[in-house]
């Protein structure tokens, strides 16, 4: 299974949200739209991205974020001993481009995943919709335990209380590991079988900028990203054998801005070292650097999934320069180990990234077309 999922041509979660969504959600705010209306116009929108999904020949189908806000806090800020709040000084990470709303999480208490978690009933919803045909699967995506680390650890904002909560920094890691074991877990009791860890962390301490921040506070990103690849590992130490748990790496994608520059190979070793069954990477810009760091990659029963089309603006790739990537990247990785798709979803934060929805399908089909030509 671990060399079918990811697909030979896959994505990262996120779809653009239906103008029907974003309006609803603005009437729930304004008051005149109940939350139980809200979801039963989500359910509407979901069961047609499942269809609009497999029509152009997506088989790990997701529910499109539908009922997020953000890709990362709305699940964080359920888990037990996280809060959401609005910072004073507004996001703390500051994209090229579009303004982010100011909102975050922080530690309050001990961490545990609360298995009333909303994101388990989203996730029960999507798999009734997907059916059982055989062919397509219910795919599940939630930001990395390595996120609540960054935002505690390497870019808080001043108001964390994590030394009088784990006055034992270990202790910390100890219970951000137990809590995402547990959380696989509960997917799996569900029937989950393709579950996704999001991750900007990775590309935080692979950005230079970011590395003399962090070694100017005396921390070294070398060792963080160590114990990044630790509380991962220990998250997924018990992972059932016929289930399928993936990462994407990420630079920032908000509006079709990023954060995040720099290539993998400051993190690479470290990053191939976590036992994930499969890696998505983001490839569509010079930001993300070359494929040497690939060399890394030890895994023959994983697969790495090249981000080699954007998400973030519509114009459709040149197939040959794309298949000539690709290639390029069976230097490092054999041709039945790697995959393709989006370098990142289309819509990491309800706003949505600067294409249209046909504009989006296009790339999807886009991603199949070549994938025909180098596969077969």
């Amino acid at each position: 299974m671990s060399l079918t999922v990811p697909y030979t041509v896959d994505h990262v979660g996120s779809f653009l949200r239906p103008d029907r969504i974003k309006a609803a959600r603005k009437q729930v705010q304004a008051g005149t739209l109940s939350k139980e209306d809200l979801r039963k116009i989500e359910d509407e929108e979901i069961i047609q991205l499942v269809e609009e999904q497999k029509k152009v020949g997506i088989l790990g189908i997701t529910d499109g974020e539908f009922r997020r806000g953000w890709w990362h806090i709305d699940f964080l800020e359920n888990l037990g001993g996280i809060e959401g709040y609005v910072p004073d000084t507004g996001y703390n990470q500051q994209f090229k481009g579009a303004h982010v709303p100011a909102y975050n999480i922080r530690v309050v208490d001990k961490l545990y995943f609360d298995k009333n978690h909303p994101f388990l009933q989203d996730f029960v919803f999507l798999k009734e919709v997907v059916g059982n045909d055989g062919k397509h699967q219910a795919k599940a995506t939630i930001p990395s335990p390595t996120m609540v680390l960054r935002q505690e650890v390497l870019a808080n904002d001043g108001s964390s209380k994590l030394a009088e909560i784990y006055p034992k920094i270990e202790d910390f890691y100890a219970d951000l590991a137990k809590t995402y074991a547990d959380a696989i877990q509960a997917y799996y009791e569900l029937g989950c079988r393709y579950l996704q860890f999001d991750d900007t962390n990775w590309a935080f301490l692979a950005d230079a900028t970011k590395r003399e921040e962090l070694l100017a506070k005396g921390i070294d990103p070398g060792n963080i990203a160590q114990i990044c690849t630790e509380i991962i590992n220990q998250a997924l130490a018990n992972k059932p054998a016929d289930m399928v748990i993936t990462t994407h790496i990420c630079r920032g994608n908000h509006a079709s801005s990023w954060i995040f520059s720099g290539g993998y190979e400051v993190i690479a070793k470290e990053l191939f070292a976590t036992n994930y069954d499969g890696f998505f990477l983001e490839y569509d810009s010079d930001r993300a650097g070359d494929f040497q760091p690939l060399r890394y990659w030890k895994n023959k029963n994983s697969k790495v999934v090249l981000g080699l089309v954007t998400s973030k603006f519509p114009e459709l790739e040149d197939e040959a320069q794309v298949i000539a990537r690709i290639k390029e990247a069976t230097n490092y990785i054999p041709l039945e180990n790697l995959a393709i798709s989006p370098q990142c979803g289309f819509a990491s934060t309800e706003e949505g990234n600067k294409l249209t929805q046909e504009q989006q399908w296009a790339k999807m089909a886009h991603l199949q077309k070549i994938a025909q030509q180098v596969w077969g």
